[in-house]
């Protein structure tokens, strides 16, 4: 890796003592742009499975747009390093009036992603085996995932037909509640005393079909009942914990709620489930990795994973789109129909559709990011004393644990 000789005069270093001997830490907000891409962290990224947990890839939910906008995805991908995504999207952020409506956009969110992988000639991974398949023919593949179980409207049959259209990843819950709810959101006041009996059904359908359950947006009590209905690990795909606030205190304020304990980590870690990393609130590579680094000092390398919450892909904006259902237009400013991140780490809107915020897409997290998403971030983790066995387990080993355990034998 080259470093302009300018650049070494800023840098801070901590020295912490392990048992391995001498690590060096560096400050999180140093200048870190990369010149070029060291190759053992080259070496690392191509061995390893990458896999971003959460990524929105936006596509239109209503018929008449379809198929969408043609977008690279495949492009991105090769760029970002990355071996894999959690392909994403939500329903709720035009407000569903009538009956179908949910399930009606589900359909509708999957035909446009089928045209988007169809164009980048990407397929969907099933299962563990065909997610090591693709990586070994060196071809970027994709998860299928819906964040909040809206499209079921009481009906646990359509678990069955999201299963045959590729569905392998449920997040249970999202911002606004489905008509018949699943459990209580935790940006909003409980109502549901947990997890619904509907939800419970869900999950127990979602153990025997194959499909991963991820409880983001889940309150803790709705968490605990989960995890006692459940009988495969689950996964909590993009969060971070409490004490990593950052500087920005709005941010933080409004990043707060959707954040998680020590105690609640270490309740999901013991049960086999796994926590995603979000880049919110970290404003450098190095500072995620700190972010990452302290959750895996209260839960332990096997159970952390990387599940980014930004979009590979441009934002995309439905015409039909109006005010985001109570009154506060798109998922925390965002000025996109499918949701995806909050206002960049220092709080500020990109402003315009054609002006991505920093934070907004995947390869675009930082400021001054020059090279793709999964190389910036191992080179981070080596940064912060990480070995490359430990790498391999955040980027994408513990991820593929749990979700072969979801969908083996299916």
């Amino acid at each position: 890796m080259k470093i302009a000789p300018s650049e070494w005069s800023r840098r801070k270093f901590i020295t912490t003592l392990t048992g391995a001997g001498t690590v060096f830490m560096l400050n999180p907000r140093m200048s870190w742009a990369i010149d070029e891409i060291d190759p053992r962290v080259a070496a690392i990224v191509a061995k390893t499975i990458g896999v971003d947990t959460h990524n929105h890839i936006d596509v239109p939910i209503n018929a008449s747009e379809l198929p969408g906008p043609t977008v690279d995805l495949a492009s991105e991908m090769k760029k970002s390093g990355l071996s894999a995504i959690c392909m994403t999207f939500a329903v709720d952020y035009q407000r569903l009036v009538n009956p179908g409506d949910g399930n009606d956009r589900f359909m509708n969110g999957l035909a446009a992603m089928d045209n988007v992988l169809e164009s980048n000639k990407l397929k969907r991974s099933l299962n563990l085996a065909d997610l090591r398949a693709a990586h070994k023919k060196q071809e970027p593949t994709v998860i299928q995932s819906v964040e909040g179980g809206h499209f079921l409207e009481g009906q646990l049959d359509r678990l069955t037909v999201a299963y045959k259209r590729g569905l392998r990843h449920l997040g249970l819950l999202h911002d606004n509640d489905a008509s018949v709810p699943l459990g209580d959101v935790y940006t909003k006041p409980p109502q549901f005393g947990g997890l619904t009996e509907f939800g419970a059904n869900v999950i127990k359908e979602c153990n025997k079909l194959g499909i991963l359950i991820d409880l983001t947006h889940a309150s803790n009590r709705t968490i605990d009942a989960a995890l006692n209905v459940t009988t495969r690990p689950v996964l909590i795909s993009h969060t971070g914990l409490d004490t990593q606030l950052g500087l920005n205190q709005v941010m933080a304020k409004m990043m707060r709620p959707r954040l998680i304990s020590k105690g609640q980590a270490k309740i999901v870690a013991n049960d086999g489930g796994v926590i995603g990393v979000w880049t919110h609130l970290a404003d450098s590579p190095l500072e995620y990795a700190q972010n990452i680094r302290a959750l895996v000092e209260v839960v332990g390398v096997d159970h952390v994973c990387i599940g980014t919450d930004t979009k590979l892909t441009p934002a995309y904006r439905s015409p039909n789109a109006g005010p985001r259902p109570g009154g506060s237009g798109s998922q925390s400013g965002s000025n996109n129909s499918q949701g995806g991140p909050p206002p960049n780490n220092n709080g500020q809107n990109g402003g315009g559709n054609n002006r991505p915020r920093v934070g907004e897409r995947t390869n675009e997290a930082w400021h001054d990011q020059k090279v793709g998403f999964y190389y910036a971030v191992v080179d981070a983790l080596l940064k912060t004393g990480f070995t490359e066995d430990e790498i391999a387990k955040i980027g994408g080993e513990n991820f593929c644990r749990v979700f072969d355990a979801a969908t083996a034998g299916h």
